[in-house]
């Protein structure tokens, strides 16, 4: 579990949306505002996750839980927005982005899903794996 956590505490980096030379101008603000907030918080839980768990800390398990909710639902509501407004003719150079970042972190929270609901012989939490 920590790797993926660690993975999107660089969730940040859709904090691009909102510079300047990253997008082309005019990349609307009803997708570019929620989807650079929304990676923010998500990369501070999975920051806050990912202590809690290496801590082994009794809430990590629930605050894993959260992460991977608003995670999952802030890159499902932010590829809505982009369609809904147009937002991929101003990508620019921040086309990696919605090209690799989003299917990758997409991935990522499936596989925790699976991890948090036991689908998993094995389950890894604080690095140390342990038999169910």
């Amino acid at each position: 579990m920590p790797p993926i956590l660690l993975l999107h505490s660089f969730r940040h980096l859709g904090l691009m949306f909102l510079t300047r030379g990253a997008t082309y101008p005019g990349i609307p603000a009803q997708f570019a505002y929620p989807a650079a907030l929304g990676d923010l918080v998500a990369a501070v839980l999975a920051f806050v996750s990912l202590v809690a768990v290496v801590r082994n800390y009794r809430a990590g398990r629930v605050l894993v839980w959260v992460f991977n909710i608003e995670g999952t639902l802030d890159l499902t509501m932010a590829i809505g927005l982009a369609t809904a407004y147009g937002a991929p003719v101003y990508m620019g150079p921040a086309y990696w982005i919605p090209a690799f970042w989003v299917p990758a972190l997409l991935v990522t929270h499936y596989i925790t899903f699976l991890v948090l609901r036991g689908d998993s012989s094995t389950v890894e939490w604080s690095g140390a794996t342990r038999r169910r």
